[in-house]
């Protein structure tokens, strides 16, 4: 959202307003952390850019290993964790950085002053990024636990097996990205959210473990992207945030929160009660698709020309999506069903029925389809608008009409 354009003082005015009370939730003033948004994470741009060491070939360390912080941006880190954390709210890092990321720091000194300076300043999280040469979880995790430290740990490897995908028994990080960075539009929020599904029946995105398609863009627009970055609409905001909440990815917002308008548009979205408890919940499975249609869309308008020349379809479906791939397009099922367990004994679940369409369409959920769902009858609850939509025999098929681009969120539960 920022940008470069970040400093102490806007992450101090940050931290306010997610303790800002002046909203409300069922007539009750309710401030973000009240709904469980209660880190603040610092990301790029806190580094002194520079060349130093002997050879000048460092970017933002000096020879003992230490990162070097810009005081002009950020006069007292220290002061600014304490800040965060008297108003009970945590506060995170950002290692490996992009802007003037390091090719040569992967010697453990880098390691263990990165670490040192993390302790000293008091902060609770870390974006581990994948630019420089740190990319050894294992060994950042190693001198924490040396340092008798604690960190909730985003490993930010945009998906990448470099290492560091988890495996059953191993996963030293919280939670981890599956996909490249998101942008402002529906088409890659789909094209993220996809590469979660491997994940999912796997058990690799678990409890501690968590698989990430990068952060929310509810709210936000003008992003690097430009015109591809135009923001989400009403609809697309619903769809973004019930598909990340339904697969348990950790909801980061990232949207200007001191922007009134920009908070009143996607405040009944974000602080919808039942998508956060749906998103919280653990009962043996992360969320994931259970059922799609035949039927493809192509989301993105890149290459547009390309796709009305027909050139597209005149090439096998292999070449095909090879093409989309380069053009960046992306290309998705016209209706996707997610799912989710929320109880121990299969009585209850959560259900996402997306429509990628153009078009508005009446969505059928078989109460049958849903994985471990058997009863004879359902009742439907639309979590939207938290009304309870009555009980239905499991026999016919259940049918919502579901806008372009829009998501109808149910919980469906044994009657």
């Amino acid at each position: 959202m920022y940008g470069a354009d970040v400093d102490q003082n806007l992450l101090t005015s940050v931290m306010d307003a997610m303790v800002d009370t002046s909203r409300t939730v069922d007539g009750v003033p309710t401030s973000l952390c009240d709904l469980g948004y209660c880190d603040v994470g610092l990301d790029d741009n806190w580094q002194a850019c520079g060349s130093y060491g002997d050879a000048g070939n460092y970017n933002f360390h000096d020879e003992t290993g230490a990162p070097l912080i810009n005081y002009d941006r950020f006069p007292d880190m220290k002061a600014m964790t304490d800040y965060a954390h008297g108003l009970g709210l945590t506060a995170g890092w950002y290692g490996n950085n992009c802007i003037c990321a390091e090719s040569a720091t992967n010697e453990d000194k880098f390691f263990e002053g990165d670490v040192n300076a993390f302790v000293d300043f008091n902060f609770d999280g870390w974006k581990l990024d994948g630019c420089g040469a740190q990319l050894d979880l294992q060994k950042f995790d190693d001198i924490l636990t040396a340092a008798g430290a604690t960190a909730v740990v985003e490993n930010c490897h945009w998906g990448s097996a470099v290492p560091y995908e988890p495996t059953l028994d191993w996963c030293p990080w919280n939670f981890y990205r599956t996909s490249g960075d998101v942008r402002a539009n529906y088409a890659s929020v789909m094209g993220n959210l996809a590469t979660t599904y491997k994940y999912a029946d796997t058990l690799l995105s678990r409890p501690s473990c968590w698989s990430y398609p990068d952060m929310l863009e509810v709210g936000c627009a003008d992003g690097p992207g430009g015109a591809e970055d135009a923001g989400l609409s009403e609809e697309e905001t619903r769809s973004h945030f019930g598909a990340w909440s339904i697969i348990s990815s950790p909801l980061t917002l990232s949207m200007d929160v001191n922007n009134a308008t920009i908070m009143d548009s996607v405040w009944d979205v974000i602080a919808n009660k039942e998508a956060i408890a749906v998103n919280q919940a653990w009962f043996g499975h992360p969320g994931g698709p259970f059922k799609e249609s035949s039927e493809q869309v192509v989301l993105s308008e890149v290459n547009t020309a390309l796709v009305e020349s027909g050139a597209l379809k005149r090439r096998g479906l292999e070449e095909y999506n090879e093409l989309l791939k380069e053009t960046g397009m992306t290309r998705v099922a016209a209706s996707q069903y997610l799912y989710k367990p929320m109880s121990d004994d299969n009585t209850k679940f959560a259900v996402l029925l997306m429509n990628s369409a153009d078009d508005a369409a009446d969505l059928e959920l078989n109460f049958a389809d849903i994985p471990g769902f058997k009863a004879e009858s359902a009742a439907v609850r639309s979590i939207w608008s938290h009304t309870d939509l009555g009980t239905f025999l499991s026999s016919s098929p259940f049918s919502i009409n579901v806008k372009s681009h829009d998501a109808a969120f149910l919980m469906v539960t044994v009657a």
